[in-house]
């Protein structure tokens, strides 16, 4: 009997702008119809969809370096799934493929957009983690901007998130002397010096962010992978030897701010002579094959560690992006349809 192929999908809707943190009334999970399928598409049912930082961002309507989500339309992300029909050239049935069709249980994908992926080298989930745009923004970060340099010492923000724990050991991999990360539990602090082989760590809620660095680099930093913002970005900034570079990645304690305050010690960039440097992942895709090659490597040979945080259900996609931003998760959030 053949597969019964579905003509509807639920998908998560985005109803009201959120003014400071989101609030549950303002999404809901609605039935839309799936369209026809044209040249060059693909009807895809999602297995596994990814929660990150970046889409608090979209939720305004902020100037930002990627379009914001439409009111009363499907919000969207990276996903993993299953191709059920394909009318495309070079995919059939039963193919794996990463898209960015997310926070919904079925899509139809342009195959121009989407990545087969194979099962069988590396589980599902780590196609959207460790070998996917999380790993390949901490990659590019380090390798393109911070230019790891033999014995630096690299400050990471938000280390045991999914980006922070992989640039950590990234730029352990690339040569840095001391890697230093700071978190947000006594647990974390522990994962990431003895599984992440980072060689300090402290819990920012346990006093001043400067301080603490002070303590774990007390000759200063030559790298600073940011991806908290806020207290984390000033004190690093206090702590640059010359001629450092800042990488910011991501500012997620600022994202629900109406009005972010920037750090009051600008002037040590001038003193220091140190760079501050931004990137689109999407405009440095010429490192793919690189990344694929050296992290798909160090994953085979034990080398890179990577942590995933699952929750259960469609249902429950919205529940995950709000236990993301309160800073709940290991690793990767992720969702399993």
């Amino acid at each position: 009997m053949s597969e019964q192929l579905p003509t509807t999908a639920r998908a998560w809707h985005l109803d009201t702008r959120p003014q400071g943190w989101p609030s549950p009334s303002g999404f809901s999970l609605r039935q839309v119809e799936l369209p026809a399928l044209g040249p060059g598409q693909l009807l895809v049912e999602n297995e596994y969809l990814s929660v990150d930082p970046y889409m608090r961002g979209r939720m305004s309507d902020k100037k930002s370096y990627i379009e914001p989500y439409e009111v009363g339309k499907p919000m969207d992300g990276p996903a993993v799934g299953r191709v059920l029909v394909s009318n495309a050239e070079g995919f059939v049935p039963g193919d794996y493929v990463v898209h960015v069709l997310g926070w919904r249980d079925y899509a139809v994908v342009d195959a121009a957009s989407a990545q087969k992926v194979d099962p069988g080298l590396a589980p599902l989930t780590a196609y959207l983690g460790v070998l996917g745009l999380t790993g390949l923004t901490a990659y590019i970060g380090l390798e393109r901007f911070a230019k790891i340099k033999e014995g630096d010492t690299v400050f990471v923000s938000g280390a045991a998130g999914a980006v922070g724990s992989l640039a950590g050991q990234i730029a352990k991999l690339k040569g840095a002397g001391r890697v230093i990360g700071s978190t947000g539990s006594t647990d974390k602090v522990k994962l990431l010096v003895e599984e992440y082989g980072f060689d300090a760590a402290f819990n920012y809620k346990n006093g001043p962010v400067a301080e603490q660095l002070a303590q774990a680099a007390p000759d200063g930093i030559d790298v600073f992978f940011d991806n908290v913002g806020g207290e984390h970005l000033e004190a690093a900034i206090g702590a640059l030897k010359l001629h450092a570079r800042i990488v910011l990645s991501g500012m997620v304690s600022q994202y629900n701010d109406e009005k972010v305050v920037g750090p009051r010690n600008l002037w040590n960039l001038s003193v220091t002579r140190s760079n501050v440097l931004t990137f689109m992942f999407s405009e440095e895709l010429d490192l793919q094959p690189d990344f694929i090659r050296e992290v798909g490597g160090w994953l085979a040979q034990g080398k890179l560690h990577s942590r995933e945080t699952v929750r259960e259900g469609l249902d429950n996609t919205l529940d995950a992006f709000f236990a993301l931003m309160r800073g709940e998760n290991v690793g990767k959030m992720i969702v399993k349809l």
